[in-house]
This record gives structure tokens, C-alpha cells and sequence, in this order.
């Protein structure tokens, strides 16, 4: 059975474990999301702590899909910080773990964190993600509108430098 849940911040805590498998898995996979090969689980620890004080602190959503309990992708929504964007927030780490792919978790994961976002004011997304990648197609798909392409923004994984290309949406908040 499929799931997708807001989680707040001890659920978070609690899913930890499942978020740094997702993460390093994707990584390993080639995912362009910050970090370099080889990535562990316990590499990404950090990283899901510093997530876990953000939900905590109510500057970050969290949205995780489950496959029979157990947790095989996740994005994130973070709320912009200057005063004259109350309404914007930036899409984060959309991983879907490759052995759960194909089943339409993406999308469900999109449709969810999108309406929290919209519950929360958000009335813009906006995202990044590596041009040339597999995540690049999905976007479009999902109503998202192609704003540009900035040339060697990060480097994939394994090395080398990557474009990113940048999207929006609109959402009803």
C-alpha cells in the first residue's frame, strides 16, 4: 500500500533512518541534490537533522511516500525568508528511491506538498534540478513552467559540471 504523509517534526525525527536511506540511495543513483559519491546513509544524517529543526522551527514542510510502511521518497518545501515574499516557497529534494520508481510516488508526493503549501499561503513554487536529468521531465508533467537554464551550476555526483534548469508554479492558496 501506497502513502504519503506531512509529517511534523517527531515524526520527522522518527523517520530519519528511512530519509538518509532515500537520500544516499538517489545519490549513488546520480542524482544531482548537493552531494558527492560515495554517499552512505549515515553521511546524509546531518543533513536530515538540519530538515528536522527546520520543520521544528516552521520554515520547512515534509512529505514522505511510503511503500508498505516504509519510507521510499520525500520532498520538501522550504518558505522564503525576506519579508516581501511571505507567499513564495522553494521545492526541495524530490527522491523516490530507485527500487519504488515507476509507481507514480512523485506525483503523489508533488500533489500533497503542494496543498500543504497552499494551506500555509504559499502561492509560488519555485525549483532547481539538473538539466538532463530523469527529474527534469517529470516537472513539466506536473504543470510546472520552464523559467531558464544556468550552465555548470553544480556538479553531478560523480563529477563534472551540470546545468540546472529553474521552474515555477503557480499554486491556489
Amino acid at each position: 500500500m501506497m502513502t504519503v504523509r506531512i509529517l511534523d517534526a517527531q515524526q520527522a525525527r522518527t523517520a530519519i533512518p528511512g530519509l538518509c536511506e532515500v537520500l544516499a540511495d538517489c545519490v549513488n543513483g546520480g542524482a544531482s541534490v548537493g552531494f558527492m559519491q560515495p554517499y552512505t546513509p549515515v553521511d546524509a544524517e546531518p543533513y536530515w537533522q538540519g530538515i528536522v529543526e527546520s520543520v521544528e522551527a516552521g520554515v520547512t514542510l515534509l512529505a514522505v511516500a511510503e511503500l508498505d510502511g516504509k519510507i521510499v521518497g520525500t520532498v520538501q518545501v522550504g518558505f522564503a525568508s525576506m519579508p516581501n515574499q511571505p507567499h513564495r516557497g522553494d521545492l526541495k529534494k524530490l527522491l523516490v528511491h530507485r527500487a519504488a520508481r515507476g509507481k507514480g510516488l512523485a506525483r503523489l508526493l508533488m500533489e500533497a506538498i503542494e496543498r500543504e503549501a497552499a494551506k500555509h499561503g504559499k502561492r509560488l513554487l519555485v525549483l532547481d534540478t539538473a538539466t538532463g536529468s530523469e527529474a527534469e521531465v517529470i516537472y513539466p508533467r506536473l504543470g510546472w513552467q520552464h523559467a531558464g537554464v544556468i550552465p555548470d551550476y553544480a556538479m553531478w555526483p560523480e563529477g563534472g559540471y551540470c546545468a540546472t534548469t529553474l521552474f515555477y508554479k503557480r499554486i491556489a492558496a
